[in-house]
């Protein structure tokens, strides 16, 4: 009697861009949303307009009565600080806008679109984030700490 000893084959580990597989699940988002930021070319737009339809439907009420801070959110497309589009985050009222903030928000938080969406999704702690460089923030350090990554709506499975 022969015995065969096979080994069990190991599949690699399928290395993924987290960037990357960010932006495939979050192609799930409809097309409305991904148009209705006033044709921001941000892939964060479609997040953010998903946030603005959540604060909108009611939803949200809790997080304006938990957070009841305005966030500035300036996006760069690929550099930081260069052509940077501008939304506002008001958790006050519980509105999500795109352009500057009038009056002066509690934060401002600058940062890549990718790297938005690395922190917005949870895959980047956002004080890591801002040690390695890649989150700035102007103002009220405790309102920042509160803009966390689960205030943003999970996007919908398909």
């Amino acid at each position: 009697m022969e015995f065969i000893h096979k080994k069990p084959s190991r599949s690699k580990p399928q290395e993924h861009n987290s960037v990357s597989h960010l932006q495939s699940n979050f192609q799930n988002l409809n097309q409305e949303s991904r148009d209705a930021m006033e044709g921001s070319n941000l892939k964060s737009a479609a997040l953010l307009e998903q946030l603005r339809v959540h604060l909108a439907s009611g939803a949200g009420k809790e997080l304006v009565e938990k957070i009841g801070f305005v966030y500035q959110l300036n996006i760069s497309p690929k550099k930081l600080a260069f052509d940077e589009e501008v939304f506002v985050v008001d958790l006050k009222k519980g509105v999500v806008s795109k352009g500057p903030y009038e009056g002066k928000p509690d934060t401002t938080f600058s940062f890549t679109d990718d790297d938005f969406l690395v922190i917005s999704s949870g895959k980047l702690n956002p004080q890591m984030a801002f040690i390695m460089g890649k989150l700035k923030i102007k103002g009220s350090i405790s309102a920042a700490q509160k803009f966390t990554p689960d205030i943003f709506p999970k996007p919908s499975k398909l």
